[in-house]
């Protein structure tokens, strides 16, 4: 067996064997296959795309790739949640302190953001203190004790996926849906969950740009966690707008606890996507209807519990749960609107540029955040403004937001017809 025959395999669409695909994972891991070829065999596999089978089979190879973090020493069942990635998605801070206040154990590993896109970990390191690395035995303590935990990837989960994912992001292979489902759910398997929700977001905003795709995507990850035996629930959501009224880190995190405190305030979409994830994972955890689910959701919401369980776990990992609030920064301006009408849209794409430019997400990996910039939406889809009001607030300690600006104008399309509401869920699966 070589690497070669194996490309001439996939490039006249016949599919690889488990063992082919294991061969293939390993060697590549360990450098015994260089990135020409494996960069060939990834566009054949764009092209041609892959079966369920082999699909399954990489996965399972790329987690056998790595550390596997065994939970069995936490009591009951683990549940996960896994984001596709979305402008303002702050749903991790709110449905792990809703799932664990429920005393259903959340053991969440999270990664960092890149691009337009914020990351978990970057919104919790944005609070004084916070310590997202905790050693194996600390995490479990902590799951054991407090029902949750979320900290940063282990540094060797899933080596296959890293160097794999490297490589699709500088040959134009990203967006094949087998590639994709892989190194999701690669992560999610490895960090050893009973459950998985999967947020497929869908929209300008996302990957997933279109409902037929993101079903696509959906269906795959689902049928990988029935073969490698995980529980997988799927909620595609709408992502042609933000989530929320804030963008950027620290004003993520604030939203959070103001969510927490008052969810009847919230925005409609940022508490839809909140109830439908939270229930879905308390469903897979305990067997309960979607009805009980619901209930018991909005019941630790009312009763303060969610809130209580959300300090409880930023002191536990050595934050400061009285900071959360975004410091004043350099730059505070108002973009308002320049005529009278309804807000039929605001485009999520532009919104996530124009954070991204004042600091409130990286270019690269080694870009510094700035935790205090970033966005909050004054006037939402749907509401009624006039000329002159404020539509967006930006902040930034960058002198150049000129660009922001604009972008923010931009995103706002303002027309004279009442836009027809739209439901933040698309679909369950």
């Amino acid at each position: 067996m070589n690497m070669l025959e194996l490309i001439d395999k996939k490039k006249r669409n016949i599919a690889l064997t488990e063992e082919e695909i294991q061969y293939m994972v390993t060697n590549y891991t360990n450098d015994e296959i260089p990135d020409y070829q494996m960069s060939s065999m990834l566009m054949a596999i764009l092209i041609n795309g892959m079966s369920k089978e082999e699909t399954s089979w990489l996965t399972k190879a790329m987690v056998d790739s790595g550390d596997v973090i065994d939970l069995s020493s936490i009591e009951g069942f683990k549940v996960d949640k896994h984001s596709t990635g979305g402008i303002g998605d702050k749903i991790s801070l709110l449905v792990a302190p809703i799932l664990a206040s429920l005393n259903i154990p959340v053991a969440k590993m999270s990664g960092r953001g890149l691009g337009i896109t914020g990351g978990t970990v970057d919104k919790l390191e944005s609070i004084d203190g916070f310590h997202v690395e905790l050693s194996s035995e600390q995490f479990i303590q902590q799951v054991n004790k407090h029902k949750i935990a979320i900290v940063g990837q282990s540094g060797n989960l899933t080596p296959a996926d890293k160097k794999l994912y490297a490589l699709r992001d500088v040959t134009g292979t990203v967006d094949s849906i087998p590639l994709i489902a892989a190194s999701i759910m690669s992560k999610k398997i490895a960090s050893g969950a009973d459950g998985i929700v999967l947020d497929v977001k869908c929209g300008k905003g996302a990957f997933m740009k279109d409902l037929a795709h993101a079903s696509e995507l959906a269906e795959t990850m689902i049928g990988i966690g029935e073969s490698l035996g995980r529980k997988v629930s799927v909620v595609i959501t709408d992502m042609n707008q933000p989530l929320g009224h804030n963008i950027g880190n620290k004003l993520e995190v604030a939203e959070s606890h103001d969510f927490l405190q008052n969810y009847q305030d919230s925005e409609q979409g940022l508490l839809d996507v909140t109830v439908a994830i939270s229930s879905k994972m308390y469903q897979l955890a305990t067997g309960v209807s979607d009805v009980e689910a619901k209930e018991k959701v909005l019941e630790t919401l009312s009763s303060g519990a969610a809130l209580t369980k959300f300090k409880e776990f930023i002191v536990a990992q050595g934050g400061d749960a009285s900071d959360i609030v975004a410091k004043n920064t350099k730059h505070e301006i108002e973009v308002k609107s320049n005529h009278d009408g309804f807000v039929q849209l605001i485009d999520a794409e532009m919104i996530g540029k124009a954070s991204l430019f004042v600091g409130a997400g990286r270019l690269t990996k080694a870009d510094v955040l700035d935790f205090d910039s970033g966005i909050k939406l004054v006037s939402l889809t749907g509401q009624r403004v006039k000329k002159g009001d404020t539509l967006a607030v930006l902040y930034s300690n960058k002198d150049e937001i000129e660009a922001s600006i604009q972008l923010i104008e931009e995103a706002y399309i303002i027309t004279d017809v009442e836009p027809a509401k739209k439901n933040s869920i698309l679909k369950i699966m």
